[in-house]
């Protein structure tokens, strides 16, 4: 089997990648650097070095004799796109130089992935927009032409959905009007142009569902914590991107920094906004089981990627007792919300179709997060302060 993982440099793709080789399958990587460069453009901190793309592939080769084919590329450049299924790719770095064959899965993370640095200001909009439209543009009409029967697994983001005041279904709903009833995508309402580029994604590929029968998974992704992966213990070196940042940095990533540089908490607002969390290994669950079990052709089948739901407040409180059983001074401070979203809302996402296709959840414990603090204070003085946070603001 081929699974071809477009953005395998990224915080996901690259254990993603590990995964899939670990377990037998032909792995081709695709990236540009995106993350790393902003990362450097914009001066945020990065908890340790990371490889290059080519030296973790050739890491991981040495280590465990399989290979991972590399390109680096720029995926908003359709003939790249097209090259990887029509035999015409140059890898940047392969064992065998060859062409592996049609990929029967793509799994998609190739897309600018913080809400924050899609508002900094309509530069940094604009560079969403046109990374992550064209990207998933390109990759629906490569299939069109070359391989309708891939299997698309895209990592789509619970921020689509918004907090709306009813229940949130796994991506569709019926609707009786005037006495006839039709099933629609959920209404959405994204809180950042991030999001919104994720819910015009949806809509691009229902549209190739529906006009060339392609087959899609979409994973309405949470926020993921975590730094560690079966695949990567082997060598710290194979560990993957881990912000803790304002702008990269996942909430749970980010307190555990927090905590352990004595730098106070940083719940916005009154901490009440409530979102579905899960920890990096079910993200790599999750996508295994979605290839395992595909979409069929002509289905766009959405699951909600989430494996428990907590506050702002109840994560703060959950680090800082954690934190302070390690002997640290953990304290929260509640700064004025620089974000437009409801601070208090209803929440009530629906969230066990992965678990019925076999997904078994880890769970956010006082243990997972005492490892997680051991793991991450090894790198204490490659801590920066000044890139935790910076204010972006939405309005």
């Amino acid at each position: 089997m081929h699974v071809l993982i477009l953005g395998g440099d990224g915080y996901l793709g690259w254990p993603t990648a590990m995964y899939f080789s670990k377990r037998g399958y032909d792995v081709t990587v695709v990236d540009n650097y995106f993350r790393r460069n902003a990362c450097l453009e914009l001066d945020v901190g990065m908890l340790y070095p990371v490889p290059t793309l080519i030296e973790r592939a050739k890491i991981w080769y040495e280590l465990t004799g399989k290979e991972i084919k590399v390109l680096i590329a720029d995926l908003t450049e359709p003939e790249i796109i097209r090259s990887l299924f029509d035999g015409r790719v140059t890898y940047s770095w392969a064992l065998k130089k060859e062409f592996t064959g049609l990929p029967e899965t793509v799994v998609h993370y190739a897309e600018q992935p913080s809400a924050p640095y899609s508002l900094i200001d309509y530069r940094y909009a604009n560079i969403t927009v046109q990374n992550n439209l064209l990207v998933t543009n390109n990759l629906m009409w490569g299939l069109r032409d070359f391989s309708r029967d891939t299997h698309v697994i895209h990592i789509g983001t619970m921020g689509e959905y918004g907090t709306p005041n009813i229940d949130i279904p796994e991506g569709w709903i019926e609707i009786e009007h005037k006495g006839r009833k039709d099933k629609f995508l959920f209404p959405r309402q994204a809180s950042s142009l991030y999001h919104t580029t994720k819910i015009m994604d949806t809509d691009l590929m229902w549209f190739g569902v529906r006009m060339w029968d392609l087959r899609v998974t979409d994973l309405m992704q949470g926020p993921v914590y975590g730094i560690e992966t079966e695949e990567s213990v082997i060598d710290e070196r194979l560990r993957t991107i881990f912000n803790y940042d304002e702008i990269f940095g996942t909430i749970v990533n980010r307190f555990i920094v927090q905590a352990l540089v004595d730098y106070p908490l940083t719940v916005y607002g009154r901490g009440g906004q409530t979102r579905g969390y899960l920890n990096i290994n079910d993200t790599l669950q999750c996508v295994k089981m979605s290839e395992k079990t595909p979409a069929t052709k002509g289905e766009l089948r959405i699951f909600n990627q989430i494996m428990e739901t907590f506050s702002a407040n109840e994560l703060a409180e959950k680090v800082q007792r954690v934190g302070q059983n390690l002997g640290y001074d953990v304290r929260i401070d509640h700064l004025e919300n620089p974000r437009k979203e409801a601070e208090e809302h209803y929440y009530n996402p629906t969230y066990q179709g992965l678990g019925e296709i076999g997904v078994k959840p880890h769970y956010l414990t006082d243990e997972v997060l005492e490892g997680m603090m051991h793991v991450v204070e090894r790198f204490k003085e490659n801590m920066r302060r000044d890139v935790i946070f910076r204010g972006i603001k939405w309005g």
